[in-house]
């Protein structure tokens, strides 16, 4: 148990029986009546943000959330089997779970996966990947009525807006959080 006081980014709190992380707080002190706190709570498994006031020094549950580094090894079924990096342990994480990480996931990949009580929260990759491009169309000099760009499909099946200069079999760094090409890797 912590209180409000005690809150800080990033931190999973336990409200009724739901997992919600802790996106902003500020502490309000009104010149009339009682100090509050105001946060924005994201509901981890739906993803859903909302809005929520604590009186100061309330006592609030916190959950205990094991992130741990491991290394995602294959799909299996719906599932994607990852396995952690320190002790070896295999688990399976559902497609629902992993989410759009899935768009951008690549065997022998390192993810960080996010466990409550031995349940697979949410999978994090890396700000950015670097991917191959499966298939695009050869770029049109002089076509820039499409503000230069065309798409693309990845290795991974993911298919994103690209510059016209990009050709199949290029290695490009995509982010992972939008989507957005970020940039050609040189070989």
């Amino acid at each position: 148990m912590a209180t409000t006081n005690d809150l800080k980014n990033g931190m999973t709190l336990n409200l009724d029986g739901e997992l919600w992380n802790v996106v902003e707080f500020q502490h309000v002190k009104p010149g009339k009546g009682g100090a509050f706190v105001r946060t924005k709570l994201k509901n981890v498994l739906s993803g859903k943000v909302v809005d929520k006031t604590f009186n100061a020094g309330v006592k609030v549950d916190v959950a205990t959330v094991d992130k741990r580094e491991m290394q995602y090894l294959y799909k299996e079924g719906t599932d994607y089997v990852f396995m952690d990096n320190t002790t070896y342990d295999q688990i399976h994480v559902p497609a629902e779970t992993v989410g759009d990480a899935a768009k951008y996931l690549l065997e022998n990949q390192e993810a960080v996966v996010a466990l409550h009580e031995g349940t697979p929260l949410y999978v994090e990759l890396p700000a950015a990947v670097e991917l191959t491009v499966q298939y695009t169309e050869p770029g049109v000099q002089g076509d820039r009525a499409t503000g230069g760009t065309k798409p693309a499909t990845l290795e991974t099946g993911a298919e994103i807006q690209v510059p016209l200069f990009i050709s199949t079999g290029d290695k490009i760094k995509v982010d992972t959080r939008t989507g957005e090409y970020l940039g050609r890797v040189n070989k």
